[in-house]
């Protein structure tokens, strides 16, 4: 524990969704929503003002849609999400080299091991300064909770949401936490409040007056120890600059079950390749592919193949995705296909294209032979008896579904850039409008115009300040938010 606030947690306010109202004029101050559209789709994030009507992350988009009938539904655009988390990302590392990322819109930051604040008033000043910041660079909005450790600068930035700042003065932690429910405590779930709860225990000064033995006894020793020590305020864990990830991996639940053998063999291919865009991406290979099955039972299934070494060919993990697939039964549907790459390395080994060859040359040899029913060999749809190739599984219309997704970027020969509001009955619908534009108008064209087509998104911000002197050279925020003095009181 330290004996200044010298750590900073900083969480971006709805960030996906704040990231579309800012990118969309016509949503500015109305309620958006975040997630897969699907029937089987969850809520990732929903803005503030859907919130008033009791929309959460993690929500069932159905249910979503029944509470806020009237919000605007978008899939989620994760290529302009990075690209602003790496603004915040570069400014937070311009504070320290001691900056630990824990997703796209949040991070700590340990002001102390960069130099830039040492007490209370400095970093106040730094927290200010960087609301300041990300607001000018990003247009967005940040929360900063500034502690003695990272478990109260996390509580403290929650509770300064949103667009606030919250300093929580060392020393007063044990009086800050007593009265909070356990749930605000790291490591504490539905599962363990419920059996604390059973016990008697529903504040953080419960579990502080239980007494480190009695959490052990109830939750195990190294649980309960932790959990005491954090209930009476103590947590030394270091801000980690490098989290290495462990793995990387894509999934999609589908709308309808899927019983199509080649098409669930389509979709394997098709996620193996989008997993291998973000090995590539992240700079990194991996050794092992792992194929998740959920089905109609919901029962899950995961099969894994461990390579000769890390690779990031897509051919290799492709073919590595589509042979665990034999070996799964995907009688009775599949409502979940899931590829990942785990073992991940920062290079390539070099032989196992020579592997790939070798497989698909075996994969040549035992297409020679009669292949079980329903499946395909070598990724390749197999003529039939005269030669035609089987019909298409994928209808017209879930092609233009997935090719125009609501919510993603467009741009038209005649109207410029604009946004899906919808498609549908062979139609696409789209909103032309740009971030710092006036709302726009709407327009509707055929899903084959051949005058529209997919953009990529457009700059939250076109001309933001150079920040290449920051943390000086930025104005101090005046925006409201944060508490009396930028303390909190005993």
């Amino acid at each position: 524990m330290r004996a200044a606030p010298t750590i900073l947690h900083l969480d971006m306010d709805a960030f996906y969704a704040s990231a579309e109202q800012a990118a969309k004029p016509s949503l500015r101050g109305k309620p958006v929503v975040v997630g897969g559209l699907g029937p089987r789709g969850v809520v990732a994030t929903a803005s503030y003002e859907a919130r008033r009507f009791g929309v959460h992350s993690a929500m069932p988009m159905a249910q979503a849609r029944r509470l806020a009938p009237n919000a605007a539904y978008l899939v989620p655009r994760f290529q302009l999400y990075r690209a602003v988390s790496d603004q915040v990302m570069e400014l937070l590392a311009r504070l320290s080299p001691l900056v630990e990322p824990l997703s796209l819109d949040e991070a700590f930051v340990d002001l102390e091991a960069g130099g830039t604040a040492d007490d209370t008033a400095s970093a106040l000043e730094i927290g200010e300064r960087l609301r300041a910041a990300i607001r000018a660079v990003t247009g967005l909005t940040g929360s900063v909770g500034l502690a003695g450790s990272k478990m109260l600068a996390k509580i403290a930035s929650e509770e300064a949401k949103p667009d606030g700042l919250r300093l929580i003065v060392p020393g007063t932690e044990r009086a800050l936490l007593a009265p909070k429910s356990v749930r605000i405590l790291p490591g504490v779930g539905p599962a363990t409040a419920d059996h604390l709860r059973r016990a008697g225990m529903t504040t953080v000064d419960d579990l502080a007056e239980a007494g480190e033995d009695e959490l052990v006894r109830l939750l195990g020793k190294a649980h309960g120890g932790s959990l005491h020590r954090m209930a009476l305020g103590h947590d030394d864990r270091p801000v980690v600059a490098e989290r290495d990830a462990k793995s990387v991996s894509v999934e999609d639940t589908f709308d309808a079950d899927l019983h199509d053998r080649i098409r669930i063999r389509s979709e394997v291919e098709r996620l193996a390749d989008r997993c291998v865009g973000r090995l590539r991406g992240a700079g990194r290979s991996g050794r092992t592919v792992v194929l998740k099955v959920r089905r109609y039972d919901f029962s899950t299934l995961t099969r894994s193949e461990t390579l000769r070494g890390p690779t990031d060919d897509p051919v290799v993990v492709r073919e590595a995705a589509a042979r665990l697939l034999e070996a799964v039964d995907t009688t009775g549907g599949v409502r979940l296909l899931g590829v990942g790459v785990s073992g991940l390395a920062d290079y390539t080994q070099e032989d196992l294209f020579a592997q790939a060859a070798e497989e698909r040359a075996a994969a040549g040899e035992q297409a020679k032979e009669p292949s079980a029913p329903g499946l395909v060999d070598d990724g390749a749809e197999p003529p039939d008896e005269s030669g035609a190739k089987p019909p298409e599984t994928e209808t017209a219309e879930l092609r233009a579904a997935r090719h125009w997704s609501a919510g993603h970027d467009v741009h038209h020969t005649a109207y410029g850039h604009g946004w899906v509001q919808g498609s549908g009955v062979g139609r696409v619908t789209v909103r032309f409008e740009e971030p710092e534009s006036a709302p726009g108008r709407v327009r509707t064209f055929r899903v084959d115009d051949p005058q529209l087509r997919p953009a990529d998104p457009l700059p939250l911000v076109r001309n933001p300040p150079d920040y290449s002197s920051w943390p000086a050279s930025l104005p101090k925020s005046r925006s409201g938010g944060t508490s009396p003095g930028g303390e909190s009181s005993p």
